[in-house]
């Protein structure tokens, strides 16, 4: 489980980024299909274990308007409970 701490917070922004866009636009990400990108080929496939380091990357995405987060189509001002990832553009 201590796999997460290798994941920098640069390249899970990036992932991040490079999920929302495959998306059609209005499309959103969940964060946990971000951690099972992270895990994809790990000998211990354990999503749940890097969901730390994609909580931080989206915060630092957030704080730079990179992205925007919503949660049943209303806009989060914080990442807090429930969430999903979307485009500025979308939000």
């Amino acid at each position: 489980m201590e796999a997460a701490q290798e994941w920098d917070g640069a390249t899970v922004g990036r992932l991040t980024l490079e999920h929302l866009a495959a998306r059609a636009r209005g499309a959103s990400v969940c964060p946990s299909e971000v951690a099972r990108a992270l895990v994809r080929g790990d000998a211990h496939p354990d999503w749940r274990s890097a969901m730390p380091a994609v909580h931080d990357a989206v915060d630092r995405l957030l704080a730079a308007g990179d992205i925007h987060l919503s949660w049943k189509g209303r806009p989060l001002e914080t990442r807090q409970g429930p969430y999903r990832i979307r485009r500025p553009s979308d939000a």
